[in-house]
């Protein structure tokens, strides 16, 4: 028997691992199934070349709990280790690195998140553990089992053991703080949460199974029961497979297995497959989105190596993908720092490119292959595209192919089609091309109706970013505007040279212009007289489109717009000095009528855009009916 004591001159190390290794305790499991598994896989690739005589076999990881004794007992088939190797790699090497890692991150450790970092992943057991022990033998032939044990003070025992098979088995003396992982509720919920894709099975107790028939079993046999296994990890997940050897039917059956509470299918996949210059392989899904832009997030999850890491990929995933659902491993993300560190970190920022350009190319070929398909399902994904053109430049300039312009008649563009099909039409006098759009088709009904008499295309814009979007469009196209139909008179949306020309006199617009100033509220109305046709809406209500542009762009997070916040809902108010009303108006001898006539126009006019409301709707409906009777 040999004792001793690991070369440290921290004496109180233990308490420091303790407190500052992670700051989540539970991941000790996690790190030393992490473990296990490598020691599987190291001897797999030595029995592959030659270099070890052990047979391989089905090696699996099992996890026992003995809750009498109070430990906790993880165990692996893999390569073990000589008594040797135990001193080098668990005394030295290991608490070396555990003392240089807590000199140096002793106030950062909170924030960092380590993942076994300098081989401390086994040292994570003292969180949990008021002592330890580690039974292994190595692969090597004629070797001798050793047992270390350790009761958390820089005191350890190291001697031989009389254990026959192969592998390393840790025994966890679970201390009184920490009796939860004791509770096969709470380990299972551990092992679903980190190690379900692990590539090594992963056994936790037994479970009772039915063994299918014999065919020609007697008719109303019942089939036996028979106790298995329970390998609660699936070691060979989709993204771990070539695509070519995916059907759809399998790539959903692996949304089921992820996100087993989904009651619907995603609408399409990208399968990630990269090996240069980083490695990285996943599936990202298309889930039905809304236009809600407080969809959950935090759906994507990362693994390295098939171990889970976290389901915050901030940073990884550029945000606008971040919506999206689905898998991303990479054995390259550095996932021993700070997420600070992560997102100014070069490889990762070339992860985030790659993930952006393949999902622009994947939405491109999707197009491409069934423009149908891809028109069926805009409503469900524009949210995540047009997020994508406005926080990314390179998905922006990608878009162009596969980004599309709905019309309120349900035809679908992309740019270069509407700018072909409205560039004659919808030009102005000016040159320039006025692209029309609405945002609610029963709101803005009449002005639409309006726009399409003069054979214009009204696009169907209605998501919560759309005027930060057409901002950036107007920005990076050449010479195009876009307008929403109720920002003016259609004829003022896009002015073409022949005006039309005022049936009034100069004296009788001042006249009206007077009337109109005594009764229209000024705080909440800015008059505009117009010579339109006869039989256009005599007054009509619209918005100034860069006011309300710059009020919706602060409300879903227009940086430097507070200015517009606390400004009064202004509208203008576009009376036609060439209809029948106006004229109406002019002629009417008494100053009560002529009030009246006023009002009531203004709220028919306000009627029409939802801005009639409380008291004021109450006294147009008496007024109305007073005017029928």
């Amino acid at each position: 028997m040999a004792k001793g004591n690991i070369n440290v001159s921290v004496e109180n190390i233990f308490p420091l691992i303790k407190k500052f290794l992670y700051s989540d305790h539970e991941i000790f499991l996690r790190e030393l199934i992490s473990n296990g598994t490598d020691a599987t896989l190291k001897l797999k690739h030595l029995t592959s070349i030659g270099e070890s005589k052990a047979e391989y076999g089905n090696p699996i990881i099992e996890v026992k709990i003995d809750k009498e004794g109070k430990k906790l007992h993880i165990i692996d088939q893999g390569i073990g280790m000589t008594a040797e190797e135990v001193e080098k790699y668990i005394n030295q090497i290991a608490f070396s690195g555990a003392e240089e890692f807590l000199d140096n991150y002793k106030d950062a450790a909170k924030d960092s998140g380590i993942i076994g970092h300098f081989g401390l992943g086994f040292y994570s057991a003292f969180m949990v553990a008021e002592k330890v022990e580690l039974i292994t033998k190595s692969h090597k032939e004629g070797s001798v089992a050793a047992h270390w044990t350790c009761d958390g003070s820089p005191e350890f025992t190291l001697t031989e053991s009389d254990k026959q098979d192969r592998g390393t088995e840790i025994i966890l003396h679970i201390a009184e703080d920490s009796t939860e992982f004791l509770e096969e509720a709470r380990i299972s919920t551990l092992l679903y949460k980190y190690n379900k894709f692990m590539p090594i099975p992963i056994k936790f107790g037994t479970k009772e199974i039915e063994v299918a028939l014999p065919e020609d079993a007697p008719e109303g046999a019942k089939p036996e029961k028979a106790i298995v296994d329970n390998i609660i990890n699936n070691p060979n997940p989709a993204w771990t497979k070539q695509p070519a050897d995916l059907d759809d039917a399998a790539y959903t059956e692996f949304y089921r297995e992820l996100y087993p509470s989904q009651f619907e299918d995603p609408l399409f996949h990208i399968h990630l497959n990269v090996d240069y210059p980083f490695n990285l392989t996943g599936i990202l899904y298309f889930p039905k989105m809304t236009n809600d832009l407080n969809v959950q997030k935090d759906k994507i999850q990362l693994y390295q190596n098939q171990v889970f890491v976290t389901d915050n990929v901030e940073g990884i995933v550029p945000e606008f993908l971040t919506m999206l659902r689905g898998v991303i491993d990479s054995p390259d993300i550095p996932l021993n720092v700070s997420r600070s560190y992560l997102q100014a970190d070069g490889a990762v920022k070339k992860i985030s490119s790659y993930i952006t350009r393949k999902v622009a190319d994947k939405l491109k070929s999707l197009f491409n292959s069934n423009r149908e398909d891809f028109e069926a399902k805009w409503d469900d994904i524009k949210i995540v595209i047009e997020y994508g053109m406005l926080s990314e430049d390179k998905f922006f300039e990608k878009a162009d192919a596969f980004a599309l312009y709905p019309t309120v008649d349900g035809k679908f563009y992309t740019y270069e089609e509407l700018f072909n099909k409205t560039k004659e039409n919808q030009t102005d006098k000016d040159g320039k091309l006025v692209l029309l759009y609405a945002s609610n088709k029963d709101e803005q009904h009449s002005y639409i109706e309006a726009a399409k008499a003069k054979g214009y295309e009204v696009l169907m814009l209605d998501s919560p970013i759309v005027s930060h979007l057409i901002q950036k469009l107007e920005s990076s196209k050449e010479n195009i505007s876009f307008a929403r139909v109720d920002g003016d008179h259609i004829d003022n949306l896009i002015k073409k040279e022949d005006t039309t020309i005022s049936k009034l006199s100069e004296d009788e617009k001042k006249t009206l212009e007077e009337l109109l100033k005594k009764t229209i509220p000024s705080e909440k109305f800015m008059v505009q007289l117009e010579a339109m046709d006869s039989d256009a809406t005599p007054f009509m209500i619209t918005q100034p489109e860069f006011m309300r542009r710059m009020k919706e762009m602060q409300q879903t997070g227009g940086g430097g717009m507070q200015m517009f916040g606390s400004m009064p809902e202004m509208h203008n108010l576009i009376v036609n000095v060439n209809s029948e009303l106006v004229n109406e108006i002019l002629n009417t001898k008494t100053k009560k009528k002529q009030e009246r006539l006023i009002t009531q126009s203004l709220d028919l006019a306000r009627l029409s855009q939802g801005l009639l409301k409380g008291e004021e709707l109450t006294n147009f409906i008496k007024r109305s009916y007073e005017m029928i009777k």
